[in-house]
């Protein structure tokens, strides 16, 4: 069947925003799967379609090797040796220009070659299973520097933590959050757990028993790089999920295409009527940020607001304009 034309998609998707910003917030999610309204379920499945259209399906993790055996032995020992940081990504409240959250960031400053770069050593720790514990490391960390700054009078501040599939998928993963919110002695409420779509939709059972069971602990999930995934949004409504985080592929192209800027608006009126919040990736441009003002996202980050950074050299009581 042929593809449609994009004034099409340009207006079904301004139709879908439309839809969405009708239905009362939550109302979706206190009702049973069958018993979606018929429209809610078509607008759902119909947004499902037009982000594949716009991105494909993710590509797969490429199964080549991302680095030397001798660069992973040294990942292995790196925080042992203390050679591994957390830097801190602030979220801004676009309602206020208060910062209400931080992304924590793995770093690796390597003896010998430097600022290793995310994109060498992260896709290396996953392929050799050293992810799991480095993201338990980063876990207690994170916890660890927000009841910091919790007792610096910063008590509102919640800090995010990404998730690997491997450690999703940990059937102890539930102990191990416990253990750092303890470690930290940091309220639940403070932390966020950052997962890909892909990750949560794997296996969507599991996956929906993983995430109620992090739920009642108290600590907020959210779905990173909204849009670039597999997710069934049918499925995906049904999960305790907090936050929804727009690709920053969609944030870039929202000042000079049309498409994006109204596939934006569908995900955070959609977003909305599921009692979710929404945080766009990414943001670069003044441009960018009063568009994205414009079509009612909740919260940013960007190199525009803030790069990421140590905490010592954060301002977190600054307020944007």
């Amino acid at each position: 069947m042929a593809s449609p034309h994009p004034s099409e998609l340009l207006e079904d998707l301004l139709r879908l925003a439309d839809r969405f910003s009708q239905v009362p917030e939550s109302a979706v999610r206190d009702l049973p799967l069958e018993e979606l309204s018929a429209a809610q379920a078509r607008a759902l499945q119909q947004l499902g379609r037009l982000l594949s259209s716009r991105l494909g399906r993710a590509s797969a993790v490429s199964g080549a090797s991302s680095g030397s055996p001798e660069l992973a032995q040294e990942l292995g020992l790196a925080a042992q040796r203390g050679e591994l940081r957390l830097h801190y990504q602030p979220q801004v409240d676009l309602s206020n220009g208060r910062i209400v959250g931080v992304e924590s960031l793995i770093r690796w400053q390597h003896p010998r070659l430097g600022l290793v770069p995310p994109s060498r050593f992260i896709p290396l720790a996953e392929e050799t299973g050293q992810i799991v514990g480095i993201g338990e490391w980063a876990l207690r960390e994170a916890c660890v520097q927000a009841q910091a700054w919790c007792g610096q009078g910063l008590e509102g501040l919640c800090v995010a933590v990404n998730l690997s599939a491997r450690q999703f998928s940990q059937p102890d993963l539930v102990q191990i959050v416990a253990g750092a919110l303890r470690a930290g002695d940091l309220r639940p409420g403070l932390l966020e757990l950052e997962l890909t779509e892909s990750c949560v939709m794997e296996d969507p059972v599991a996956g929906a028993l993983q995430l109620t069971a992090i739920s009642d602990l108290g600590v907020r999930t959210a779905i990173d790089d909204f849009g670039t995934g597999y997710s069934s949004l049918n499925h995906l409504s049904r999960f305790p999920i907090k936050v929804l985080k727009i690709d920053q592929s969609f944030v870039r192209g929202i000042t000079g295409d049309p498409y994006d800027a109204a596939l934006v608006s569908a995900i955070n009126a959609m977003a909305h009527s599921l009692g979710m919040k929404s945080v766009a990736e990414g943001v670069e441009t003044p441009e960018q940020l009063a568009l994205l003002k414009g079509c009612g996202c909740d919260v940013a980050q960007g190199y525009l607001l803030a790069r990421p950074a140590p905490p010592e050299a954060l301002d977190l009581r600054r307020r944007y304009a």
